[in-house]
């Protein structure tokens, strides 16, 4: 739940004009119709979100999303064989076969922090796995500011 206008507390910053300028092109570009205001608002709440993250015990959700060739050895079984270890933190899976040796598998994650990044090592760091990418959110108190 956002802070209604009764609880805002105004406060300055100072930066360097062109760092202000960028900004405010990012900000207008965005096209959401968001202000400065806004924008500050959304990256203080990024920073907590990625701090609360940090936590080991905290819980998150999110996307792992892996290239890899097929072919590579007994790739297919090693990644079948971790996924069915964590089948508490994989809600769901979706698999494309981008050619003839090389997939991509987008994994949705949910859990504690700890299990997750925990899958994530395990999975991205299989000889085969040519790129991956574990992006995530945390599910607490901080996306409520």
């Amino acid at each position: 739940m956002h802070a209604s206008s009764a609880d805002l507390v105004r406060f300055s910053v100072a930066v360097p004009e062109d760092l202000l300028t960028a900004f405010d092109k990012q900000t207008a570009r965005r096209g959401t119709g968001a202000n400065r205001s806004e924008a500050i608002r959304d990256l203080m709440r990024a920073a907590l979100v990625k701090d609360e993250l940090r936590t080991p015990t905290a819980q998150v959700i999110g996307s792992l999303t892996m290239i890899y060739d097929h072919h590579t050895g007994d790739l297919t079984r090693q990644l079948d064989e971790i996924q069915h270890d964590y089948t508490a933190e994989i809600v769901s899976t979706m698999h494309v076969h981008l050619d003839h040796h090389n997939c991509l598998e987008i994994l949705a994650v949910r859990g504690q922090g700890a299990r997750v990044y925990e899958l994530a090592d395990k999975l991205l760091g299989l000889r085969g796995v040519h790129h991956g990418e574990l992006t995530c959110a945390a599910t607490g108190a901080s996306l409520e500011r």
